[in-house]
């Protein structure tokens, strides 16, 4: 599966690349469970406290990597590798619930999240880590092919015309975080927290009562700008300093793809950071939400209400959803920062 743009994690003394959880206070270490794993082409962890939790993570973990195998965009095996062959292919259920939920976020956002841009996506070479820089004519070329509403479903049947391809990434990872999610809880856990490549699930508080302490990156270097203080919910980020690549002495800053001018976002947003109840939102959101640039984004918001956001934009300022300002506060080195509080 192409897995794109989202952040990494810190639990405790395990560092990854983008986000940070720091964990304060008692958390019960000694009835943590851990397991650690790779699928959607990306590293995934998982740890649970209490009694029976190993049991827990480990049908988990099956439950994503069972996903992994539907999903994929290049496994010759999987049902989106089969539908992305073109005509009518028929899906497991999954399968369709996670295209229908694409289209339904497609229509939502007005397009800025784009599940048929795999082709574009490839062109740019984000599928293998061979970038290049596709050609204005090639470019144009693909997006002719580009556009949700080309993507029919009817029960679980999919029909795509030649040349159309869906590309699952910018929701896979967040669907399968609400799979393990409710695995988790089906199975006795009550306190866990889930990184699948970045995509973040808080199961409950903490062991000890308090609420996880979830660090959003510096988009302009190392360590966080600010901790979100939360607990029972999803955390996504897309930012624009993923991926980057230089071609001919140009740097390209990022992989994540406009839609309609099939090349890298460039606006005003250098990273959002999406809070709600369901890691498929905040997969799809933070992707869309970062396409819009921040006017789009904030009048989004209003217009919805299901989700919290925190942008960082290139002057320097933060913007925070008023039903996460009190949860978020920027860190010592950047305590000059402005954090505007976005209201309805």
């Amino acid at each position: 599966m192409l897995m794109r743009r989202k952040i990494s994690i810190i639990l405790a003394a395990v560092c990854m690349a983008a986000f940070c959880s720091c964990s304060f206070g008692d958390t019960n270490e000694e009835t943590a469970q851990k397991t650690e794993f790779f699928a959607m082409d990306t590293y995934m962890s998982v740890t649970a406290y209490g009694e029976g939790a190993q049991k827990a993570l480990e049908l988990a973990k099956d439950e994503v990597e069972r996903l992994d195998k539907l999903w994929s965009v290049t496994d010759e095996n999987s049902e989106v590798y089969a539908v992305n062959g073109g005509g009518e292919v028929s899906v497991s259920g999954e399968t369709a619930q996670l295209i229908s939920f694409m289209l339904d976020m497609a229509k939502r956002t007005g397009g800025a999240l784009e599940p048929t841009l795999y082709p574009v996506v490839k062109a740019w070479g984000f599928t293998n880590g061979e970038n290049r820089v596709p050609s204005g004519d090639e470019i144009q070329s693909l997006l002719k092919n580009v556009g949700y509403e080309k993507v029919s479903i009817s029960g679980n049947t999919v029909t795509l015309p030649d040349g159309v391809m869906l590309d699952t990434g910018a929701v896979g990872k967040g669907y399968a975080s609400d799979k393990a999610t409710q695995v988790l809880k089906e199975n006795g856990v009550g306190s866990a927290l889930i990184d699948l490549g970045g995509n973040i699930v808080l199961v409950g508080s903490k062991p000890d009562g308090n609420e996880w302490k979830i660090g959003v990156r510096d988009p302009d270097g190392d360590g966080v700008v600010g901790i979100i203080s939360a607990s029972d919910c999803a955390i996504v980020t897309s930012g624009a300093y993923e991926r980057n690549f230089t071609v001919d002495g140009t740097v390209y800053g990022h992989h994540i793809i406009d839609p309609k001018s099939g090349r890298p976002v460039d606006n005003d947003i250098l990273s959002v950071t999406v809070i709600a109840s369901k890691g498929r939102l905040c997969d799809a959101l933070s992707t869309a939400l970062f396409v819009m640039g921040k006017d789009g984004a904030v009048a989004h918001w209003r217009d919805h209400r299901d989700f919290e956001m925190i942008m960082l934009c290139k002057n320097g300022q933060a913007y925070v959803t008023e039903g996460i300002a009190n949860r978020f506060e920027a860190d010592e080195e950047h305590s000059e920062m402005k954090i505007n509080v976005i209201e309805g």
